[in-house]
């Protein structure tokens, strides 16, 4: 499976203010650019932390992107995965609407009565993990679906996570025109943050768009 980690940052390095609300930090060119990631995915994943903030659809904008999805023989949209270890996903996210399938991943803690109800939404339940969320176990079964690449677009935590286990592939961030400061505002890869072993990123490209910049790094193995 190839993972790419996508994200949009404040020139500090912020996701977005420390209320954890959804702030537009990029403009239409880098828009664009994130739904055309989106269609050449097979998922598109977030933790239930960006669930709970900005209740996205994760769907594909462009209707002649959607229409090429069909043409290829998949879905007009990605599959939508939550990594959810505290069971904390609202029955009515829009992720768990019927416009694409949605893996909600979970703990083997999860009561049972969670899942029930979620499954109850269409959504295919993957537990894994004692009491988080075992990413490693997880990416695999997704894999085994059929799930060959693999988008994530938050937030900080899932993003650590991933880096933590050593499952991130490339890395895209647009850097753009905001400052918005606040040392409890969440960054790139919150998490517990590393002492030792940093994963090492080698520079792909770099593009302007906006008023902004796209950086591009593959992750070092």
């Amino acid at each position: 499976m190839h993972v790419v980690v996508n994200a949009a940052m404040s020139a500090d390095g912020k996701l977005s203010s420390r209320r954890r609300e959804q702030i537009a930090i990029s403009g239409p060119e880098d828009f664009d650019r994130v739904d055309q990631l989106r269609a050449d995915s097979d998922a598109v994943m977030v933790g239930v932390g960006t669930v709970l903030a900005d209740d996205p659809s994760l769907t594909v904008d462009d209707p002649e992107r959607r229409a090429a999805r069909r043409e290829r023989g998949d879905s007009p949209n990605p599959a939508r995965v939550v990594a959810d270890s505290r069971v904390r996903t609202p029955p009515d996210a829009r992720i768990l609407d019927d416009s694409a399938e949605t893996y909600l991943l979970v703990s083997e803690a999860a009561p049972p009565d969670f899942i029930e109800q979620m499954e109850e939404t269409g959504a295919y339940v993957i537990a894994a993990g004692e009491d988080r969320v075992d990413l490693r176990t997880v990416l695999a079964k997704l894999e085994g679906e059929g799930i060959d690449q693999l988008m994530v677009e938050g937030g900080g935590e899932l993003i650590f996570g991933l880096f933590e286990e050593g499952l991130v592939d490339e890395l895209s961030v647009f850097v753009g025109p905001k400052i918005l400061g606040g040392r409890d505002a969440p960054t790139l890869a919150d998490g517990e943050g590393f002492v030792e072993d940093f994963p090492a990123l080698e520079l792909r490209d770099v593009e302007r768009l906006d008023d902004g910049v796209l950086l591009t790094w593959s992750v070092e193995e």
